[in-house]
């Protein structure tokens, strides 16, 4: 159970990361400042928080930087693989990124969306 939770969450942390282009210790986020973190605000703060403390935890660690920047231009099955492989080997670092993307994980339970790579694409890409 826990390897097939771990593998999902690899998933995940790879989707997170295939953001950023690249992309926790924990870090500390800071609260969405809108009184209503479901609303579209409330979402972009939570979102940010997220990618700056990912970026700062894989600026601290460049063997993990390395393998989710080349999975950015790999392709996706490649990518997982290699994802994955490099988390199973790195347990405590999967941990560390799966508490920072917890904010997001949080929001699909109390607001019951998900923020997800395409979607914030989709608005960069409608908006520029």
């Amino acid at each position: 159970i826990l390897g097939m939770a771990f593998r999902r969450g690899v998933a995940g942390a790879f989707a997170a990361c295939a953001l950023t282009g690249a992309a926790a210790g924990t870090v500390a986020l800071p609260s969405a400042a809108a009184a209503d973190p479901c609303t579209s605000s409330g979402l972009a703060t939570t979102a940010s928080g997220v990618l700056a403390a990912a970026g700062t935890y894989l600026d601290g660690h460049p063997e993990a930087n390395g393998v989710l920047t080349a999975a950015g231009t790999q392709p996706a099955d490649e990518a997982r693989s290699n994802v994955t492989s490099y988390f199973l080997g790195h347990p405590g670092e999967f941990v560390d990124l799966q508490n920072i993307v917890g904010p997001l994980r949080n929001l699909r339970s109390q607001c019951g969306v998900s923020v997800t790579p395409t979607q914030l694409a989709t608005l960069f890409d409608t908006l520029s």
